[in-house]
């Protein structure tokens, strides 16, 4: 895993990086970050835990322990990536690995809204051309890619896909809307105003 990477901020209009495949449909949350992981009081180790069954069984040869893969930022999966129970520690063990952007044919549901509420974008595409970007990266991974957000295309050094983000969710990346945290920081004034006006908070000022 590479060194705890920054929390992303604001808008995010596109991802750039190297990028690696994990090829299998299905993939479950529970194999993500196994449930005795989850007794964790931070996520910030979480990067280290994320598929540690899978890895263990692999002996080393699983993609996210391949020296090539570490310090990639894009991951490109197959059908129904993140299904299984709705734990958020799935997707916040792949963001604390380095993943920033996750490319696949469907996504589970909330483990796509938890994605999207960390700021990490997950774009689909048809079985067709999953393969296709699949081929491209395990021929040669040396490439370096890009997820370009408003134009729904990924991009390595000599070809280029289109992939679908569906629309509210690519506005509230590129407008930086899906930072509720930084939106609520960012309104503070009126945060304030709102807490003065609160009774049960203000009741024994008068004392």
């Amino acid at each position: 895993m590479k060194d705890q990477p920054s929390y992303p901020k604001g808008p995010i209009t596109q991802i750039y990086g190297q990028a690696f495949t994990l090829r299998g449909d299905d993939i479950d949350t529970d194999r993500i970050i196994p449930a005795r992981f989850l007794k964790c009081i931070s996520f910030t180790s979480l990067g280290d835990k994320v598929f540690a069954d899978d890895r263990s069984e692999m002996n080393g040869h699983h993609p996210f322990d391949l020296n090539i893969n570490k310090g990639a930022s894009i991951l490109v999966v197959n059908d129904n990536f993140g299904c299984g129970s709705s734990r958020e520690h799935a997707p916040q063990a792949l963001m604390r690995w380095g993943i920033r952007a996750l490319i696949g044919q469907s996504f589970a549901e909330i483990f796509y809204g938890n994605c999207l509420s960390l700021g990490i974008p997950c774009a689909t595409a048809s079985a067709k051309t999953i393969n296709a970007i699949q081929n491209h990266i395990e021929n040669d991974n040396r490439h370096y890619w890009t997820l370009k957000i408003k134009k729904k295309k990924i991009f390595s050094n000599d070809q280029a896909w289109e992939v679908d983000i569906q629309q509210g969710p690519l506005e509230m990346l590129a407008t930086g809307k899906w930072d509720a945290i930084s939106q609520l920081m960012s309104n503070e004034e009126d945060l304030l105003k709102v807490k003065n006006k609160l009774p049960y908070l203000n009741q024994f000022k008068k004392f």
